[in-house]
């Protein structure tokens, strides 16, 4: 497979992750076993993959919490940060692995740096998983997030 590039020469021949994809699930697994939903059982968000080679991810918890008054407080400030993530940038695909090349995060630990990715694609599902340190304990952890390719604008 072609590594994607800032070109838009030949990108879209053969990248089995372009287009848009909506967020199924995100379980985490410690190096424990035990597994977590930390956005929830129903997680809210989308990747995408660019002919140009852009991309972007965002997701969220569903049923955030809705804040009070548009001057939000200390308290829903952070419970609304920790309930989604963003990041955009560039990207480059091998086979079964892609790189993602953040220019910006909601976490601005990972502006600048690469974020290595496995995938496999089964039909309109793509399967990312990552290994990386989970920030609540500061152990590794075994990240499996689910996709489902979107089809239509609806």
């Amino acid at each position: 497979m072609k590594a994607v590039t800032g070109s838009t020469a030949g990108l879209a021949s053969g990248n089995p992750l372009l287009g848009t994809w909506k967020l199924k699930s995100h379980v985490m697994t410690t190096g424990t076993g035990e597994r977590s939903t930390p956005y929830g059982e129903h997680p809210i968000g989308y990747l995408s993959y660019s002919a140009d080679g852009r991309m972007h991810a965002i997701g969220t918890s569903s049923g955030r919490i809705v804040p009070l008054d548009l001057a939000l407080t200390d308290e829903e400030r952070v419970a609304l940060h920790k309930t989604m993530f963003a990041y955009a940038g560039t990207y480059s695909v091998e086979a079964g692995k892609v790189t993602h090349h953040v220019d910006i995060s909601w976490n601005e630990a990972w502006n600048g740096t690469d974020q290595v990715r496995f995938y496999e694609v089964n039909g309109n599902t793509l399967t990312i998983t990552a290994r990386a340190i989970d920030p609540t304990s500061g152990t590794e952890a075994q990240y499996v997030v689910v996709w489902e390719k979107v089809t239509s604008p609806r």
